[in-house]
């Protein structure tokens, strides 16, 4: 069993590489999908990955809870790929559309703490193969908002979370693989 985060930049390939991964292992492929369509762009954006896709593959649509998917989905002879954990903290973050302030303290809604301790606690127990993409927002300019603010501490604070989980921890830039972590580097 390996658990493996994929992230980086918008457009830096890290989907692409992912699904890469997910085909190299030669298992059947469960997509745990995290985004939901909810203007014209989003659904461009869906649309783009899904044609990406072998038909082969089981898409299981999940915006929030992804701990209950991966118990159910993981084994030893399948691969589950992940995308993304970036979406699925919006998700979370807006899941009971109350409004946000713009300055002062953000307080998130009850389920995003629920289901983000019941993700690292899954990761823990999976059961295969499981490869997750995330998006790395904190390298440019501070965002203006305590919302944005929030969103980039947090979505870095998951990253640093299952990475620790994760045998291997690869950075995409440019659509190029650089390996973090892996076995190898275990030893």
């Amino acid at each position: 069993m390996t658990r493996t985060l994929v992230f980086g930049g918008a457009r830096s390939g890290k989907s692409a590489y992912a699904e890469r991964l997910a085909i190299a292992s030669g298992k059947p492929v469960i997509y745990l999908a995290t985004a939901q369509a909810g203007d014209a762009e989003m659904r461009s954006r869906i649309a783009h990955h899904q044609t990406r896709r072998p038909a082969e593959w089981l898409t299981v649509e999940q915006p929030l809870a992804l701990a209950d998917a991966i118990a159910q989905y993981s084994g030893p002879d399948n691969l589950i790929l992940l995308d993304c954990l970036t979406l699925w903290l919006s998700n979370l973050l807006f899941s009971e559309q109350i409004e946000m302030p713009d300055i002062g303290a953000i307080t998130p809604p009850a389920l995003f703490t629920e289901q983000r301790n019941l993700l690292l606690q899954a990761l823990a127990s999976c059961r295969g193969d499981l490869v997750m993409v995330s998006n790395e927002v904190g390298m440019g300019i501070i965002p203006q908002g305590a919302i944005s603010r929030w969103f980039v501490d947090e979505a870095g604070r998951l990253n640093q979370a299952v990475a620790a989980q994760c045998e291997q921890v690869v950075w995409v830039a440019a659509g190029l693989p650089l390996y973090l972590k892996s076995p190898a580097s275990l030893s």
